[in-house]
């Protein structure tokens, strides 16, 4: 039975225990896989981990409590709390608390974030958060002397110091591995990971860097429709050579190309910012729309989705814009983006018209939700957020659905576009990352991309373009930077920071 009267220091050890009981089974089964336990040297290190993971935790919420228990008590109220959360999400999806993924904590809106709830997280709450938190309220923390914090304090630090220099046979293994070993202890994955987005947010919000002025160099009427997709996987793509029909449509269509393709990183923030771009940068350079738009094209976003750097542009229009006028079970899905599309065209005023879709068509965990009951075509599938709790043939079913509806969307905007006979069209589909599906216990996206398996980044590039308008090279491997560099070819604009390797088009 628990005491409701204990020295600092006892309860430090308990807080580090516990800590270490309830949150650190991924940590160490990382560790037990990439390790000889059963070597001296390998047993040696798994043992010293653990004693360090216990000695460390301990001597900082021991050194919290002690400048201010109120402090104390509060900070590992909310550790607790934040970590049943955290590894919920790491057993359930297979994910890394790091940085990136962090990022996409924070930029999950409320639909997305709601799309996760689930009887096993409320356990993991109740269980793991909640009740170890009553205790921590209820117990009465006895402190010590500043003389015993000082001695306590310095032979702990001391002991931990030896610990780590008697690894140091080990310390390479350690940097090999840091990206994985810093995104699963709790709490100082979230805590740690949590400053380093913000520093880095910091500086992105500096200003945008502006590209050099562009010059439109003819009134030919051109429109490119850029389709960003979300979460989509080449490997999934029957255009690709995916033994399942998911491209029944556009494998029919003529003009159709499709290229391979890898994204810059895992994640939809960076992954459409690289779309946007000129070159892959962690500077925040001008983004395609708001230099076209600057340069007098016609510019128009409509979106399902969210994550985009800042727009500049006066046509930005979300979902609740585009459900104003929009009638139909599609309004309820992305098909909502083509809603008066060939009117707002028609509507303009300019001769060059760049729109942007932004699509969230194949996001999980509810992919199922993703797309009408008439796009069912693969059955069964899974429509639990617990993606681990279905059959790998339920997930993907659900998935290649997703994939399905993606290639109706864009064979109906090619419909669309074909009907434009003064315009020269091209519709180009790219995703912001891809996806894993349960493959190696991995599940959605935004493992780093420097260890990512090939589901996460591999993704589609298709574009179709109208009769008589451009030719396509025989591409190899594209990046997301390309985009940029053929919207601008496509329109005729000339720019002084334009590469013609990087442009598709002949």
């Amino acid at each position: 039975m628990l005491k409701n009267n204990l020295k600092i220091t006892h309860f430090a050890v308990l807080m580090s225990f516990l800590n270490f009981l309830f949150f650190h089974f991924p940590f160490f089964s990382f560790v037990f896989k990439n390790v000889d336990y059963k070597s001296l040297n390998g047993a040696f290190l798994i043992i010293s981990i653990i004693i360090i993971m216990l000695v460390l935790n301990a001597f900082i919420f021991y050194l919290i409590c002690f400048l201010s228990r109120f402090v104390g008590k509060f900070l590992l109220v909310l550790f607790f709390i934040i970590s049943a959360i955290a590894v919920y999400f790491i057993n359930t999806y297979g994910v890394l608390i790091d940085k990136t993924m962090i990022g996409n904590i924070l930029n999950t809106n409320y639909a997305e974030s709601s799309s996760f709830f689930s009887i096993k997280l409320i356990i993991y709450l109740i269980l793991f958060g909640v009740l170890p938190s009553i205790y921590i309220i209820k117990v009465k923390i006895i402190n010590v002397t500043w003389k015993r914090f000082a001695i306590t304090s310095s032979l702990t630090l001391l002991f931990i110091l030896a610990l780590v220099f008697a690894n140091a046979s080990n310390w390479l293994w350690i940097d090999k591995n840091a990206k994985t070993l810093g995104a699963l202890p709790m709490p100082w994955s979230y805590t740690a990971n949590t400053y380093l987005f913000y520093k880095d947010k910091f500086k992105s919000n500096e200003k945008e860097i502006l590209l050099p002025d562009a010059t439109i160099k003819d009134n030919q009427k051109s429109v490119v429709v850029l389709v960003i997709g979300e979460s989509a996987r080449s490997e999934n793509f029957s255009l690709y050579g995916y033994k399942k029909n998911t491209n029944p449509l556009l494998s029919k269509t003529p003009h159709v190309f499709h290229f391979n393709a890898t994204s810059c990183a895992t994640y939809t923030t960076a992954g459409v910012k690289c779309i946007l771009e000129h070159t892959n940068s962690d500077k925040l350079y001008e983004i395609l729309p708001n230099y076209l738009y600057r340069n007098n094209v016609d510019v128009i976003w409509r979106t399902t989705n969210w994550g985009e750097p800042p727009v500049h542009i006066k046509d930005y229009q979300n979902r609740d814009v585009l459900m104003q006028n929009c009638k139909g079970d599609g309004c309820n899905y992305d098909e909502v983006l083509l809603n008066g599309l060939k009117e707002q065209i028609l509507a303009s005023k300019k001769n060059k018209i760049l729109i942007i879709l932004h699509t969230s068509t194949s996001h999980g965990p509810t992919y199922s939700k993703k797309y009408p009951t008439q796009f069912e075509v693969f059955k069964p599938v899974c429509n639990s957020v617990e993606l681990g709790s279905c059959s790998q043939t339920e997930l993907i079913n659900a998935y290649d659905n997703t994939i399905v509806y993606t290639d109706y969307i864009l064979s109906k905007l090619i419909g669309d576009l074909k009907q434009l006979h003064e315009y020269k069209s091209a519709m180009i589909f790219v995703s912001d990352h891809g996806e894993s599906l349960g493959e190696k216990n991995l599940y959605m996206h935004g493992v780093p991309i420097s260890i990512a398996p090939k589901e996460q980044y591999e993704i589609p590039f298709i574009v179709w373009v109208s009769d008589g308008s451009k030719q396509v090279k025989p591409n190899k491997m594209l990046s997301q930077n390309h985009v940029f560099h053929s919207v601008l070819n496509f329109l005729n604009i000339q720019s002084p920071i334009y590469e013609e390797q990087m442009n598709i088009f002949k």
